[in-house]
């Protein structure tokens, strides 16, 4: 009897991506019963997930192949960049993963599904790799305030973490593309 009890409690997944090893039986154990994201919080959350990873592997490409001048500062600043959006994409990935939803962090997903545009190959001049930072940290906040409000209706537990991540997102991107910059005088 307990065996059929057992049998029941299981669900299988079915969902194959390319690449993937095809779907696998797991077993839902939600001892503590706690609140469930729906098919919208997940995807919006996964959402951000797959721009934040994207975010750190094209950081750490811009970071490899950066040249010029102010080299030393740029790649330093890569570098905190890179550890903030790996660290966040972590936070959302537990977040979701507290909600009972399951993350998608392998490549060929975010490769798939990422809002992120395709970082150049190569060596790129420290004033390129500024303005290609900053259009990625600005592409990667705007998918967070696309999802807002709706991830605010259903949770705002998880909406405080996006405004966290905002915060410090725009933040790098202010600093950073202030290396481009010039001064406009008032008058």
């Amino acid at each position: 009897m307990a065996t059929a009890e057992k049998t029941s409690k299981t669900e299988s997944t079915t969902r194959s991506a390319p690449g993937g090893s095809g779907p696998k039986p797991t077993r839902r154990q939600n001892a503590e019963k706690g609140f469930v994201a729906s098919k919208e919080l997940d995807a919006n959350m996964q959402a951000v997930l797959v721009d934040l990873i994207e975010l750190s592997i094209q950081g750490k490409q811009a970071h490899w192949n950066v040249i010029g001048r102010n080299f030393r500062d740029t790649h330093l600043q890569l570098d905190e960049i890179i550890d903030a959006a790996r660290e966040f994409s972590d936070t959302v990935a537990e977040r979701m993963r507290a909600l009972h939803a399951v993350p998608d962090g392998r490549s060929d997903i975010v490769a798939e599904t990422t809002t992120l545009p395709e970082y150049p190959q190569g060596e790129i001049d420290t004033s390129e790799t500024i303005d290609l930072i900053t259009v990625r940290l600005e592409a990667t906040v705007g998918t967070m305030r696309r999802v807002h409000d709706e991830v605010d209706d259903e949770d705002p537990t998880s909406a405080d973490i996006l405004h966290a991540i905002i915060q410090q997102l725009e933040q790098f991107a202010w600093m950073i593309s202030a290396e481009n910059r010039t001064a406009t005088r008032s008058r």
